[in-house]
């Protein structure tokens, strides 16, 4: 039981370490990383995310 505990947890920090190294949505580099990933790829939040901060703002 306790294997299996620990096992979950080594999992958990392991997924939060791979999130860490995600730009953050919005910024510059994730623009830049949706413009390279397939379009057909996107989710649907991923789509709108990129329109509000990528497409539409004044910069």
């Amino acid at each position: 039981m306790a294997k299996k505990i620990l096992s979950i947890a080594l999992l958990s920090l392991f997924a939060l370490g791979l999130a860490a190294c995600d730009p953050e949505v919005g910024s510059k580099e994730w623009c830049e990383a949706m413009k390279e990933k397939p379009k057909g790829d996107w989710s649907a939040n991923e789509a709108a995310d990129f329109a509000k901060n990528c497409v539409l703002t004044s910069d």
